[in-house]
């Protein structure tokens, strides 16, 4: 699709033409030393010059002589909290004088989002996230009403971390769908391309000037550097079988020594999908709340059944994440459930790296 080319100073034009669309912004900001995505108005609101230096257990931002909003790899979220809730309220039980109970649904907000500086491996995740959450035989009421009103502005990355290895999974670092706009970020200004209907509607009135074949040879060597500075990979894209025939091997109980079963590999995970549910009872007994808030394989309470805990230690719990994450998901999707963000690596406080534990695994060695 051909591109237009947005002027770094009018970048602000953008934001007001989302805004009077109807979307609330969610941006990349800086806050407690990393990136977050949260509601934004105002183009000074971008970490303008922010780099951001990640390896095994590490991550830290640092200034750069740069006008660029977009210079960094990613945050410890992705998309996942905007459609998958954190905590969410799914139905209300409440007695009423005569000892009856009623149990009503509790619909969530339908409140129109455009997220700006989505990457390709996020987007990715989305459409895995899409495929558990929407296109089984009962699709999730909550998810869907928050999917369904998301404007999604990618962003293509020039700037992978040490911990990616999107290229590997093939999931970067071009976005090449899924997206509503999709921009290249250069010093001068932005091109953008359209994506989907919507997001040709809502570009046309800004009457973009083709970018020229310069902006585009720029933006393509730009985006095929990025390809080649990542190191890390996964040995395969499927490794279901080598995983599933090494159960046994000696490497899973060599990491859970290292492994603290805290759970932050799944949290920052842009895929994860593990949840728990409670029932939270008012003080006047009268009514009470059916929550349903993310969870992780890494708790004991996961895998708690009638009485016994199947994963007991963190071998096992070690375990069942990588053979899901990058063999069963095949049976289920199609697909690894990795999408090389890195993120992992990255939050892990042991910095345990995933492409070495598979590579161990399933017999192809430590990554280069």
């Amino acid at each position: 699709m051909e591109s237009g080319f947005l002027p770094r100073t009018r970048f602000q034009d953008f934001l007001d033409t989302l805004h009077h669309a109807g979307y609330r912004c969610i941006g990349p900001q800086v806050r407690d030393g990393a990136i977050v995505y949260d509601t934004l108005t105002r183009a000074e609101d971008f970490p303008r010059g922010m780099r951001d230096r990640q390896s095994p257990g590490a991550y830290r931002l640092e200034p750069a002589d740069s006008p660029r909003f977009f210079s960094w790899a990613n945050g410890p979220q992705a998309l996942k909290p905007f459609v998958f809730a954190p905590r969410e309220p799914l139905w209300r039980s409440e007695r009423t004088a005569d000892a009856a109970i009623h149990y009503s649904e509790i619909n969530p907000a339908e409140e129109p989002l455009a997220i700006i500086g989505v990457h390709a491996c996020d987007l990715a995740a989305l459409r895995l996230q899409d495929r558990h959450f929407l296109e089984g035989p009962f699709a999730d009421p909550g998810y869907a009403a928050r999917r369904k009103n998301l404007f999604l502005v990618a962003v293509h990355c020039t700037h992978p971390a040490d911990t990616c290895f999107c290229v590997s999974t093939g999931d970067g670092p071009r976005a090449t769908q899924g997206f509503d706009l999709a921009l290249h970020e250069s010093d001068e200004g932005y091109l953008v391309q359209a994506g989907s209907d919507k997001g040709r509607a809502l570009a046309a009135p800004w009457a973009l000037a083709p970018a020229t074949a310069a902006q585009q040879r720029d933006a393509d060597q730009e985006v095929e550097a990025a390809d080649r500075r990542q190191t890390r990979r996964l040995p395969a894209r499927n490794l279901r079988d080598d995983l599933f025939a090494n159960l046994a091997h000696p490497r899973w109980e060599e990491v859970a020594e290292r492994c603290l079963s805290c759970g932050n590999c799944t949290a920052v995970c842009p895929t994860c999908f593990c949840h728990s549910a409670a029932d939270e009872t008012a003080l006047d007994g009268r009514h009470s709340l059916h929550v349903r808030q993310w969870d992780s394989c890494f708790t004991q309470g996961h895998s708690y059944i009638h009485g016994m805990t199947i994963r007991a230690d963190t071998r096992t719990r070690y375990r069942q994440w990588l053979t899901h994450k990058l063999g069963s998901w095949h049976d289920q999707y199609g697909r690894s459930g990795c999408v090389g963000c890195g993120r992992c690596i990255a939050w892990c406080p042991v910095g345990i790296d995933i492409t070495e534990e598979a590579a161990v695994i399933c017999g192809g060695g430590a990554h280069g």
